[in-house]
């Protein structure tokens, strides 16, 4: 399970990161990307002694189009599994909203991870477009 310091749970932050953010899509899922601003709120140093760098944190979207209840709480349990493997690779203090497309209900385990492994990746800018 992904840890609740990871969680997006505002409205605003996932506003934030799918208008402000960087976009990859994939047949099953859309990932939005917001790295950090530059600049520290308050002009507080992040990296100094005592303060702590702000955690990459992830919020997921699965709309009744991906399938009743049961099918969009497992969708949205094996997405949460699937980035709390990934929030390594993501730079510190950005917002990632994982949207599931209705392709997703059907779609099994490594399928998603295969997605959203190739939007990250792109995001990340491992990939060309």
């Amino acid at each position: 399970m992904l840890p609740t310091e990871n969680r997006l749970r505002r409205r605003e932050d996932f506003a934030t990161a799918v208008r402000r953010g960087r976009r990859a899509g994939r047949p099953l899922l859309v990932v939005h990307l917001r790295n950090a601003p530059p600049q520290v709120e308050g002009g507080g140093n992040p990296h100094a002694p005592g303060e702590s760098a702000p955690l990459a944190r992830a919020g997921f979207v699965v709309s009744k189009a991906v399938g009743g209840a049961v099918v969009r709480n497992l969708v949205k349990r094996r997405l949460r599994h699937l980035m709390r493997d990934r929030m390594s690779r993501l730079p510190a203090g950005s917002l990632v909203v994982v949207r599931a497309l209705p392709g997703a209900g059907e779609a099994g385990h490594d399928e998603l991870a295969q997605d959203l492994d190739a939007a990250l990746q792109r995001l990340l800018g491992g990939a060309p477009r």
